[in-house]
């Protein structure tokens, strides 16, 4: 007597014998073994099989349907939608093919660009351990990219980020002496012409773009009231002019504030007397304005938000140290109080000495917390009164990752089709 199994292919349904004595010509392959301490599968029902059999067929004729919208889309409205993509997702597009690579050189594609706006500024910062190379955070994603260095960029001197305006971003060498502007995302830079007035103490550096027609302006500004300005237009530098003699000299500008930028208006801080001078681009026209700053203010610096000016900086005493938002009062001239820091992050600063660098103005505030004992970042949005605690900024460092101490930077609005 022969005995046979009977069993389930659960593929197709099918009942297959198999017989411990193989037929002539029929593969050993073909026998399906069995754990006998396993029952055998059970039986599909017809509903599921038939469920199964409509589920396949909808995915292959959604592929196909899919494929025939796609091949019938507009072709005018391909970089209309490419230009509202995340900038990350971009680049990851662009390796698509040649065609959608080479849609930085489409005017059509710049107007594009020009109507997607884009919220939240980036960050370009520059790190203690490696001056030459940048790291950029993505405030929307919350993310840290490890930006390598940019080539056109001088490699055998420092260069730090200054200013920004739009996607561009102002460095200027350590010795002050070179300007460079640069698009981040992109890597195009241009090295600007020597400046005609060869001064190499500190400077302060604004810097006002033309959103209609990509132009821009870059001001430097000495405390003996020194100043050029470059018009990217023309590709060269001329001086202001003196400055009016209502504004004392020297000016004993605040090196530790970035300047602000409104319109076609920069605003520089400076001391003794405490207050800002502005300076405005398209007239040429000077202005002071003497306003004291608050009491116990150690490190403080300029921020704007939708036009207004706005002041953050460290209130210290006795041991505890906060960090405070102050609005600019345009009809009193005065500093107004308007947010601090929650006690809960103030916590961590109790008995130390902290010094504080904004890395960022424009909208949303990036503070830089350091002391001997700890280096914090925290982002403020001056709109919603958010504060956020940043994740360490970490690039890959042999099999693990180290953790960089950032030292300057300055916030830019990500954009492809910014030309230096």
């Amino acid at each position: 007597m022969e005995w046979r199994w009977c069993f389930l292919d659960v593929d197709d349904g099918s009942l297959e014998y198999c017989s411990p004595v193989m037929a002539a010509g029929k593969s050993r392959s073909s026998l399906k073994n069995l754990d006998p301490c396993t029952p055998p599968p059970t039986k599909k029902s017809r509903k599921e099989r038939n469920h199964g059999k409509l589920a396949a067929n909808s995915a292959a004729s959604g592929e196909v349907l899919e494929r025939e919208i796609w091949k019938e889309f507009p072709e005018d409205l391909y970089e209309a939608v490419i230009a509202r993509l995340p900038i990350p997702a971009f680049f990851r597009f662009r390796a698509v093919c040649r065609k959608w690579n080479s849609l930085l050189e489409s005017q059509s594609f710049s107007q594009h660009c020009a109507e997607v706006r884009r919220g939240s500024p980036w960050f370009y910062t520059i790190t203690h351990e490696n001056v030459n190379s940048g790291a950029i955070y993505d405030s929307a994603s919350k993310k840290w990219h490890h930006h390598p260095s940019i080539s056109s960029l001088p490699s055998k001197m420092i260069v730090l980020p200054v200013t920004s305006a739009g996607g561009l971003v102002c460095f200027i060498d350590i010795g002050h002496k070179n300007f460079y502007v640069c698009n981040p995302l992109m890597r195009s830079t241009r090295e600007l012409p020597p400046r005609s007035v060869r001064i190499w103490s500190r400077i302060a550096v604004g810097m006002t773009l033309n959103t209609r027609s990509g132009t821009y302006k870059i001001v430097w500004l000495g405390c003996d009231g020194e100043c050029e300005v470059y018009d990217s237009l023309r590709n060269s530098w001329a001086r202001t002019g003196s400055m009016p003699s209502s504004i004392k000299l020297p000016l004993s500008l605040n090196f530790r504030s970035q300047t602000v930028s409104i319109g076609d208006t920069l605003y520089f801080m400076r001391s003794d007397p405490d207050g800002i001078v502005s300076y405005n681009t398209a007239t040429g026209s000077w202005k002071q304005f003497i306003i004291p700053l608050p009491t116990h203010l150690t490190d403080h610096t300029l921020a704007e938000c939708e036009g207004r000016i706005i002041l953050a900086g460290l209130l210290t005493k006795n041991a505890a140290t906060c960090v405070c938002i102050w609005e600019l009062q345009r009809m009193t001239l005065l500093w107004k109080e308007v947010d601090r820091m929650p006690n809960l992050l103030c916590l961590e600063f109790y008995g130390k000495h902290v010094r504080m660098t904004c890395l960022g103005n424009r909208g949303l505030l990036m503070l830089s917390l350091r002391s001997r004992q700890m280096n914090r970042l925290v982002t403020y949005d001056v709109a919603t009164g958010e504060w956020v605690k940043l994740p360490g900024c970490t690039v890959p460092r042999g099999s693990g990752r180290k953790r960089q101490w950032i030292a300057c930077g300055t916030a830019f609005h990500p954009c492809l089709t910014a030309v230096p």
